[in-house]
């Protein structure tokens, strides 16, 4: 282990060459096979891959750096074939149909999943490395078992339940012949929230880094190896920045309001009811944090666009966006 903690005593140089070896291994097939149902497996993946990779390369195995990785390792199953059954189920990801013929745009999607991929495995990374795990046999970590062990592991199972009952509830919603094709869906945790899933998954990462620290906390850890770990924190912050203001959800608000508006408005209008229902959903549905409709329809709305982070550049321009989704419509019927 010298030689690996010499040249790389926090994992980090090793789990950038994994990463990138693995995500450009993905993006090799599906660009040549053009097909994306890959992707987010691959992505999923990596995680585990990570996990399991930093655990055994520690000398022992810690209660604290086995449960933190496990947790990483079942996040990952998890999502990984959730999202490939449903991408096998539909047949193909509708997000890449502007880029899968484009090589430096396809690629450059990939490149984005080995950054996030990297970012977001931090906390288990260096937890897991000598710099950190070796130190604990001068007893410079806490047993595990303290108070911010329990609330990582209280707040990553909830996020964890949230996000694959959201998933589930969704795909069995849209799968439904029953479901009404007219209004968002609605079951369950979608009630609450118009983003249960990403709710979940800034929760789970939390719940990782919670638990990343404790060595950070009550050891007597150099201050160097101390601020490795809080730097960590770029993991849960980095899920938050990229869900709420990157391909999360500022991409599913305006896909959906598109589709709702143009099922009522256009040349071929198919349902006058569909904006309206969703302008009902909007002011009923808290966008990220689960809010019972009863509570959340009668707040002010400058609570909701600011302290509900239901920020106004979320918000579907009828006069400007849907004109421009009328016009895009009429061209591609009409190339």
């Amino acid at each position: 282990m010298a030689p690996v903690y010499a040249l790389d005593p926090y994992y980090l140089g090793i789990t950038v060459l994994v990463t990138t070896g693995y995500q450009l291994l993905g993006f090799a097939i599906a660009w040549t096979f053009q097909f994306d149902k890959i992707t987010d497996f691959t992505g999923g993946s990596n995680f585990f891959l990570l996990a399991l990779l930093t655990l055994l390369m520690g000398n022992t195995f810690y209660t604290r750096n086995i449960v933190a990785s496990v947790f990483v390792m079942v996040w990952a199953v998890r999502i990984a074939a959730f999202l490939l059954y449903r991408v096998l189920k539909t047949g193909s990801d509708s997000r890449f149909d502007d880029i899968r013929a484009h090589f430096f745009k396809f690629l450059g999607f990939w490149i984005g999943q080995i950054l996030w991929v990297w970012t977001v495995s931090l906390p288990v990374t260096i937890l897991n490395s000598p710099a950190i795990s070796d130190t604990t046999r001068t007893g410079s970590n806490p047993d595990f078992g303290t108070s911010r062990d329990i609330a990582g592991i209280v707040i990553w199972s909830l996020g964890f339940v949230i996000e694959a009952v959201a998933d589930l509830q969704k795909f069995h919603s849209k799968m439904s012949k029953t479901s009404p094709k007219n209004k968002p869906v609605t079951a369950g945790l979608w009630k609450y929230s118009r983003h249960p899933p990403y709710f979940g998954e800034m929760l789970c990462w939390w719940g990782i880094w919670i638990i990343a620290i404790s060595p950070a906390m009550d050891g007597a850890l150099p201050s160097s190896r101390k601020s490795a770990l809080f730097g960590s924190v770029v993991s849960p912050l980095f899920t938050f920045v990229l869900l709420m203001f990157g391909s999360g959800m500022p991409t599913a608000e305006k896909s959906t309001a598109r589709k709702y508006y143009l099922m009522s408005h256009g040349d071929n209008v198919r349902d006058e009811n569909a904006w309206k229902n969703y302008k009902h959903y909007l002011k009923s549905t808290s966008i990220l944090i689960p809010i019972p409709p009863a509570l959340y329809r009668p707040l002010p709305e400058f609570i909701k666009r600011s302290i509900l982070l239901d920020f106004p550049f979320y918000q579907f321009d009828e006069g400007k966006d849907g004109q421009a989704a009328i016009e895009e419509v009429r061209e591609s019927q009409n190339p």
